[in-house]
């Protein structure tokens, strides 16, 4: 199974709703799609989603790195060496997290097809269904109070709660939703970088002492400030969640040796796909810390191969995985299935995934 041809693409899916945070607002997605055929007739699927403020990645900075880098390291490759594949991959060029993921799950998806099983079999895992959180976007506390009620009517009962614009009404935002949605439903804040370390002290103790009953807190400081995370964890007694702190496996091992955070939020935007995902994932069960699996504003193809990732590892222990749940349309034909809170696997090979509708190609290498 021989690579012959990589397409590139774009879609283009409008949200239910805009999805705000500490760093950015997004009302549509605007995602870049990865298609590798081989001379078998086999076609892998990847995406990547551009997002500037966290990872560097832009639309053509991804589409470059793809045509002028990734795709001349790759075309003519066979499938079946997956392993020199991933480092061809991964040493065509520095950073790029978002264009080596999507080459990365599609790759990952032609080995799945070539050997005749779904991702997470071969990465040792089973169907079981994946549950996620779903988020409640950053505004008024009385808007986002509605939108809580409105998520767990449906059936979530796992909320991720953005916050870090305002420490004040922080305080509130929180409070409010735990009073109306009550004591079952875990409640999990993340603040997107938007605190200082010793302002992050200060709202979670008032968190702590209001007993909010908080499952964690996601990314307090900046993300290059491990010695700022380090200060909130020791001081505070809520768990911490690292997201935008870990890249790389040597991010992980380096922040799990500091003891400053209790888990890691892998997302393959940033690991630049399933292979370093797979790393990370090892250094974090050598020390006994659970990790999540998250993603950005993403549709299914990505959060597809994200969710064969968490079957596969026992270590993955929580999910967040709602991109596609406020996409106003599904482009992708076969992949996971989301019914809710729930996110199942099929037993078709690889990520499952027949086509996408929609593509406006760009390129074809």
């Amino acid at each position: 199974m021989k690579i012959i041809e990589i397409r590139v693409g774009k879609i283009s899916v409008p949200l239910k709703y805009p999805f705000i945070t500490a760093l950015r607002t997004v009302t549509g997605l605007e995602d870049v799609v990865v298609e590798i055929y081989t001379d078998t007739g086999n076609v892998g699927f990847g995406e990547a989603a551009p997002a500037g403020v966290i990872t560097g990645d832009t639309t053509g900075g991804i589409v470059g790195a793809i045509q002028d880098h990734i795709a001349p390291a790759i075309k003519g490759k066979d499938v079946e060496d997956l392993e020199a594949l991933m480092k061809l991959l991964n040493g065509a060029l520095v950073h790029n997290t978002g264009a080596k993921a999507a080459v990365d799950m599609a790759l990952w998806d032609l080995f799945g097809q070539l050997h005749g099983a779904p991702l997470y079999r071969l990465l040792g895992g089973s169907a079981k269904p994946i549950i996620t959180d779903q988020t409640v976007s950053l505004g008024a506390p009385e808007v986002m109070v509605e939108d809580s009620l409105k998520l767990v009517q449906e059936g979530f009962d796992t909320l991720k709660i953005k916050v870090g614009n305002d420490p004040a009404l922080d305080l509130q935002r929180v409070t409010r939703i735990r009073e109306t949605v009550g004591p079952a439903i875990k409640l999990r804040v993340d603040a997107n970088q938007g605190w200082k370390p010793r302002e992050a002290v200060a709202i979670i103790g008032d968190f702590e002492r209001a007993a909010l009953d908080i499952e964690l807190i996601e990314q307090p400081v900046a993300a290059a400030d491990l010695e700022g995370l380090k200060f909130v964890h020791d001081r505070t007694s809520i768990p911490l969640l690292a997201d935008e702190s870990v890249f790389t496996p040597l991010d992980a091992q380096k922040l799990i040796q500091m003891q400053a955070a209790d888990y890691i939020n892998i997302k393959l935007m940033k690991t630049g796909g399933i292979y370093n995902a797979l790393k990370i994932v090892t250094i974090a069960e050598l020390y006994g810390v659970e990790c999540m699996i998250g993603c950005m504003l993403e549709a299914k193809v990505s959060v597809t191969a994200a969710a064969h990732l968490a079957a596969a590892r026992a270590t993955i222990t929580r999910a967040d995985l709602d991109g596609p749940n406020i996409c106003r349309e599904d482009l992708v034909i076969g992949g996971a299935q989301f019914q809710g809170k729930e996110i199942r696997l099929g037993d078709a090979p690889g990520l499952g995934i027949t086509s996408i509708e929609g593509i406006q190609y760009i390129v074809s290498i």
